[in-house]
């Protein structure tokens, strides 16, 4: 089969081929598990963690990927959940404990990092860690849901905000432009403000139905109950903490921080920032649980991702772009030719 992998960390402002196009065997599938053919795959800024060292993977070389759109193609022994031919997703968690804190257990495995994912043609997962997929998307709209999206679904209950309180979101790319169409239907009286650097972001955001955007350091027109953060940086973190309303909550989106800007820590401020009982939570993998209840949700709205494509022998120029440049919601790869 055909697969992408990773042999070594590197810096993207080193090198824009990270990865190798290979061929490799078929894996089988082992007892409770499920053989995928691969459609199509998100391509997600973890991976750019793992690439570069900031969550590097337990051993080389390893096929990334984590938002899994597929077809089930084999079945191991005891794997009685889907048939043949349904078509089903894997994200970030691969396996773990299988209780409600699996997202913070020591047997939590990542998919793409810790097991091979899904810049390949063919992958292995547990049965109960695949769920079935809407039939309202395409697999190329669905792929950014099975992390982007479920990890938005999960960030936004972890800012325990009640509808008609005010919502920010700092970063608007992958999971952002996901969140924004989550909230409006989940929160219907909540209006929605949006942070980001970039013009074409903002004005995207607005086109989805936020009230407001503006840049980064801006100040919202009001003060907000809870902001969620999906940038890499540091930034945001200080300059969200000064949009919140007393009592107010900063859930951090993201895996890893890289430290390009990590100087920015030294502004934070105990009485503009966190004084006056602000918070900060942070948002520790995802659970086979948020996947589940999400995707249902997803298809109900319905949400609509905004997606790029890419053949899988373009992985490389995708994660460069991701990089390198503002990003208007997903890319994803098409596996398949």
């Amino acid at each position: 089969m055909r697969a992408m992998i990773l042999k070594q960390t590197v810096s993207l402002t080193e090198t824009d081929a990270p990865l190798e196009l290979v061929d490799l065997p078929v894996p089988e599938p082992g007892p409770g598990e499920i053989l995928i053919e691969v459609s199509a795959c998100g391509v997600c800024h973890t991976e750019l963690d793992e690439i570069e060292g900031r969550t590097p993977p337990p051993a080389f070389p390893v096929v990334p990927g984590h938002e899994i759109i597929g077809r089930v193609v084999g079945r191991g022994r005891d794997a009685n959940r889907f048939r043949e031919g349904d078509r089903v997703g894997v994200g970030w968690i691969h396996s773990s404990s299988g209780d409600r804190q699996e997202n913070v257990s020591p047997e939590f495995r990542a998919t793409g990092r810790d097991v091979n994912g899904g810049y390949a043609e063919y992958m292995t997962v547990s049965e109960n860690y695949a769920a079935p997929i809407p039939e309202v998307f395409s697999d190329a709209q669905a792929a950014p849901l099975l992390c982007a999206g479920a990890i938005g679904y999960r960030a936004l209950r972890l800012t325990e905000i009640e509808n008609g309180q005010p919502l920010g979101l700092t970063g608007f790319g992958g999971s952002g432009h996901l969140v924004l169409q989550l909230s409006r239907h989940l929160y219907p009286e909540t209006d929605v403000y949006v942070f980001a650097r970039d013009a074409d972001a903002r004005a995207f955001a607005l086109r989805l139905g936020a009230v407001w955007s503006g840049d980064t350091t801006d100040r919202a027109p009001e003060p907000l109950q809870a902001i969620i953060d999906t940038t890499p940086v540091w930034k945001p973190v200080v300059e969200a903490l000064a949009n919140l309303r007393p009592g107010g909550r900063l859930v951090i989106n993201a895996i890893r921080k890289e430290d390009v800007d990590k100087e920015e820590l030294l502004r934070l401020s105990y009485h503009e920032h966190l004084w006056m009982e602000r918070e900060i939570k942070s948002v520790a993998n995802i659970t086979h649980f948020d996947i589940a209840e999400f995707l249902p949700i997803a298809g109900e709205i319905p949400i609509r991702p905004t997606v790029e494509t890419y053949p899988l022998e373009e992985a490389n120029r995708a994660l460069v772009e991701l990089r390198r440049g503002p990003v208007r919601g997903a890319k994803v790869l098409s596996i398949r030719p």
